[in-house]
């Protein structure tokens, strides 16, 4: 209901734009370059993604972005622990779907509201939070962002702090990461994560190989979502 209402809005803010063009001639290359901008700038966005049992003063932001041609630069600036840049950068490729991602902030958050963050900060915590292992450094490197990284999930956690009591607005985070991340900009679903998906990295990361009766279901749709909650679990059990 919420999603088809924003995209009635969208609707609805994109005729508006459209038609105070009007005045530039119809078959002009000016008129189609801004239609076409001002489709895709409202089309996708960032997502703001509600969480169960968190405190309204948190919001998760995610964005999803294909084809990313600076992932190096990116990653240098986590690296050199750059605050502009406080973000949870994850390797498409090794997640499968939005649960998966979002069961990985929701951990991470509740470790930041007990106050008991194993890494540095909750965005560094979502990243960790994937593996099912307590390796924080195997974490970074699997399910981290690379140099090589083409497929990116962006999370944002945003809460009022002492220092900064007004966090960033969806807006200013999505203007930050238009200007620094050279991909293209692709909704946060199931059916997009599911095109990038290297269930091999999958399986291995989570030791789901060699599973005799994993192997034996034929159907891949059936296999995938019993590896999902494989998944899911394996996460889980790293807390106890």
């Amino acid at each position: 209901m919420v999603r088809s209402s924003l995209n009635n809005l969208r609707a609805v803010i994109l005729r508006t734009r459209v038609d105070r063009m009007q005045q530039i001639q119809p078959r002009s290359p000016l008129h189609h370059t801004y239609i076409l901008s001002q489709f895709f700038a409202i089309t996708i966005m960032l997502e703001t993604v509600p969480l169960e049992l968190i405190p309204p003063t948190h919001s998760v932001h995610v964005g999803f972005y294909r084809n990313v041609r600076n992932s190096a630069k990116l990653q240098s600036h986590l690296l050199a622990r750059n605050t502009d840049f406080e973000y949870a950068f994850v390797d498409a490729s090794v997640v499968s779907s939005r649960v998966h991602l979002l069961s990985a902030a929701f951990r991470a958050l509740t470790a930041q509201l007990s106050g008991t963050l194993r890494t540095p900060n909750v965005h560094s915590e979502l990243v960790t939070s994937l593996s099912p292992s307590h390796n924080i450094a195997d974490a970074y490197r699997r399910f981290g962002i690379g140099p090589d990284t083409k497929d990116l999930l962006v999370v944002k956690i945003t809460f009022p702090t002492d220092a900064v009591p007004t966090p960033p607005s969806r807006e200013q985070i999505q203007k930050h990461l238009d200007e620094n991340v050279e991909g293209t900009p692709t909704d946060f679903s199931d059916e997009a994560i599911a095109e990038v998906t290297d269930w091999g990295k999958v399986k291995k990361y989570y030791k789901l190989n060699g599973l005799p009766w994993l192997d034996a279901i034929k159907d891949q749709e059936e296999s995938r979502g019993q590896m999902q909650g494989l998944v899911l679990g394996a996460m889980a059990l790293r807390g106890v």
